[in-house]
């Protein structure tokens, strides 16, 4: 992506560039998968670490990003896509990896939408499946392979 490309991102979500959101906002991208705060600190290390969890409120607030607890303990952040207002609705499924910990976004499956009770009120759905990466996968039938000959 070109610096035109992360304004216009920016842009649609009505949220002013400064440096630090461009390169907050490109190491997201750059990721291809969500990334936790630690793991945005790591990679943008000569950035202070509260620009980036400021940065991290900001675009949650304004449906940049949405947040995934995938009972890690530490919740990820993945940028939305285009047509995403972080509603129900809108919301995916998502995979966590037990090998990797790395936590990927299935855009194209929906998450589940039940119906609860009358008088409650649906916010959010948190939808995890866990298991294996293809990478992990493939390495765990590799070591099983070798443990067999």
């Amino acid at each position: 992506m070109k610096e035109k490309d992360y304004l216009a991102l920016l842009a649609k979500r009505e949220i002013q560039p400064t440096a630090i959101r461009i390169l907050v906002l490109q190491a997201m991208l750059k990721a291809g998968r969500s990334v936790s705060l630690l793991d945005l600190e790591n990679v943008l290390d000569t950035v202070d670490k509260s620009s980036i969890f400021r940065t991290i409120t900001l675009f949650l607030s304004h449906h940049l990003i949405h947040s995934i607890d995938d009972g890690t303990g530490s919740f990820k952040y993945a940028v939305c896509s285009a047509s995403c207002s972080c509603e129900v609705n809108d919301l995916h499924t998502h995979f966590h990896c037990e090998s990797c910990n790395k936590t990927f976004c299935f855009q194209n499956i929906p998450t589940p939408v039940v119906q609860v009770p009358e008088g409650f009120t649906l916010n959010s759905i948190n939808y995890v499946l866990k298991g294996l990466c293809p990478e992990c996968a493939a390495k765990d039938k590799q070591k099983q392979n070798f443990k067999t000959q």
